[in-house]
């Protein structure tokens, strides 16, 4: 299964700061693996500073800013947790309409722990089965998703997970999402849901 993604290209979406560094190097580590190459999209060009719960840690090298980046060059999306990450990358409009041009393809999407607060900010959760760090389930369904407490869970192309803790269960599912490629029933509901 070690080329499953071969010929795949893969964003990994986040802001500048504030990104939960494990929901980013694990999931990464498991797309490459799989074949993937990856790129990092962030609000700025420069670094990405990473961290452990509310410690700084690593930082890595952006590739590509949101307002340079377009759906049409990735096969998949993932977009990693952490409080502030997900809160800051939602007043971008560039990396809002990034996301929009996932689902609006079909295009499978991974987001895990706070980053489904993303998929409330495009407008992307109603009628769809959801799972977040459990204080965004109220967002969560009151933008219109069905939100479950499992480790997992895998609506025609958008996987989504709580935690951490997750990360296994999610790292195989993305994957899996992402080398089944455009997923039809993603594009319907995105068209419903606008």
């Amino acid at each position: 299964m070690a080329n499953e993604l071969q010929g795949k290209r893969i964003a990994f979406l986040m802001a500048n700061e504030g990104v939960e560094q494990v929901e980013y190097f694990e999931p990464r580590k498991a797309v490459e693996e799989a074949g993937a190459e990856v790129d990092v999209i962030s609000t700025e060009s420069g670094q990405v500073q990473g961290f452990e719960h509310l410690d700084k840690a690593e930082t890595w090298e952006v590739d590509k800013s949101t307002s340079e980046a377009r759906a049409d060059d990735y096969d998949g999306v993932v977009l990693p947790g952490g409080v502030a990450n997900p809160d800051n990358l939602r007043t971008d409009s560039d990396a809002v309409r990034f996301l929009r041009e996932f689902f609006a393809a079909g295009k499978p999407v991974g987001a895990i722990c706070h980053a489904p607060w993303m998929l409330v900010e495009a407008d992307v959760v109603d009628g769809r089965k959801v799972t977040s760090f459990p204080s965004l389930q109220t967002d969560i369904r009151n933008a219109g998703g069905n939100w479950v407490d499992d480790e997992v869970v895998v609506d025609s192309g958008l996987v989504t997970s709580r935690k951490p803790d997750d990360i296994p269960a999610f790292n195989s599912k993305i994957v899996e999402e992402f080398a089944e490629g455009v997923h039809e029933e993603q594009r319907e509901k995105a068209q419903a849901a606008s």
